[in-house]
């Protein structure tokens, strides 16, 4: 057991609150096998990160924004199976509401819908794709998150699960928890995680009136 302290969580959502990784999986197999892709490949590299930067470096000469937004629309309409991940719910009441917030690499629209589908409310100072000029491993959707709490990024704990976000949180100054959900423990070390847990349920939070204590159960 590992105990730290942090002014406030900036979580991921798909991943890391969210399990929907068999929506995206299904779309984006769609849509590589439509574009003469390879569908493992495509669903892997585009985990983590805004649709917008797998298209653009996967067909640099199509119409982006079209793209973009079918992606997102078929993501929007599949929501089969997104469901709270283990512990998410508990962590999330445990917290008060200005002490987290999510940065994805969700639109603002999508990640909305998948709160919703999952059960959970849309916090305060939420950053999505929509809100910022360049997505993770950037930092700034961590930078801009910590901000709307009104803490640095280097008082902050970002929760991740890929490791384009890992680098973000790093990048942005923040220390990192990354969860085994969707990428192997080398992928995480390799990209800066400060601690690795299996999920939510590994952290427990409490509020000490100056910010947050958390044990880490490590696997």
């Amino acid at each position: 057991m590992v105990t730290t302290r942090c002014s406030a969580l900036l979580f991921d959502l798909d991943g890391v609150l969210v399990d929907s990784t068999p929506a995206v999986a299904r779309v984006w197999h769609r849509w590589a096998v439509e574009h003469g892709f390879d569908p493992e490949t495509v669903v892997r590299v585009a985990h983590g990160r805004p649709s917008r930067i797998t298209i653009r470096e996967l067909l640099p000469n199509s119409d982006i924004n079209r793209e973009d937004r079918e992606v997102e629309r078929r993501e929007m309409e599949d929501l089969e199976g997104v469901v709270l991940l283990p512990g998410a719910g508990q962590l999330l009441n445990s917290l008060p509401p200005e002490r987290w917030t999510i940065a994805t690499s969700c639109t603002r629209a999508l990640a909305e819908v998948r709160l919703r589908a999952a059960g959970l409310p849309i916090p305060n100072a939420m950053v999505t794709a929509s809100d910022v000029k360049i997505g993770k491993p950037d930092p700034e959707p961590y930078l801009k998150a910590a901000a709307g709490l009104g803490f640095a990024a280097s008082d902050c704990i970002v929760v991740e699960d890929a490791p384009a976000g890992v680098r973000a949180g790093k990048a942005a100054g923040a220390r990192v928890i990354a969860f085994l959900t969707t990428m192997i423990r080398r992928s995480l070390e390799d990209a800066g995680a400060d601690w690795i847990v299996r999920d939510c349920a590994d952290i427990t939070a409490s509020n000490d009136g100056d910010g947050l204590r958390l044990s880490l159960a490590q696997p």
